[in-house]
């Protein structure tokens, strides 16, 4: 397979590159910061230094031309204000987005988070600080707009708090679960699989659990 992975020097990104390009499939790096290419060329990704805030939807369909499917894994990162939360998190996935109809890619993979449910129609949840209700509402936005788009095929992944623990290949994945931690690397583990088997509409929390990968994915709907 062609991988456009925006966002491909994250934590989560830099496992899926490793483990696709590990498999032979093709990987297109999308970072904004130059001094992170050797990273991702030892990865065995190629990298495509463009910046999502500023690009334009024929910069970013130029590269995903060709492609098999795109994953939207990129963050405006911790310390950024509420103002990157909607430029990054959502607006960049919009782009992207646009940019895949655009380049006449259907299968589109979000990384998105658990809570977003919670400021659906404007609510504000008690006892969550400003920057991160700005952070579930972009990433609320972004999945609205990108699953109204009858053009894409789009998975939106809900993960739980995010560690570095080795994987263990077991996950709880569902449309609702319950709140929990998920190592990286089986985030990107849940990914790749939802590559070799993309759904159409599908929104799926994911935390850590005791099912198989695969056996998870294939019971997403």
């Amino acid at each position: 397979m062609r991988i456009v992975l925006a966002g491909a020097h994250g934590q989560v990104a830099r496992r899926l590159g490793r483990q696709l390009s590990d498999r032979g499939d093709t990987v297109l790096g999308l970072v904004r910061n130059p001094d992170h290419r050797d990273d991702l060329e030892a990865d065995g990704v190629t990298p495509v230094v463009l910046d999502l805030e500023s690009a334009t939807v024929d910069q970013v369909a130029d590269v995903a031309s060709g492609a098999d499917a795109v994953v939207f894994a990129a963050g405006a990162g911790p310390g950024s204000g509420a103002a990157r939360k909607d430029t990054v998190d959502r607006g960049a996935a919009v782009l992207l987005a646009d940019a895949a109809e655009q380049a006449g890619v259907r299968t589109y993979l979000l990384v998105s988070s658990m809570g977003a449910d919670l400021v659906a129609d404007g609510a504000s949840p008690e006892g969550v600080e400003e920057v991160f209700t700005a952070y579930l509402r972009a990433k609320l936005a972004a999945e609205q707009d990108l699953l109204a788009r009858p053009e894409l095929a789009v998975t939106v992944l809900r993960p739980g708090g995010l560690t570095d623990d080795p994987g263990t290949g077991r996950v709880t994945l569902d449309r609702h679960v319950e709140r929990g931690e998920i190592p990286r690397d089986d985030v990107a583990a849940v990914l790749l699989a939802f590559l070799d088997s993309p759904r159409d509409g599908a929104v799926a929390e994911l935390v850590s659990g005791g099912t198989p990968v695969a056996e998870a994915v294939a019971s997403v709907p």
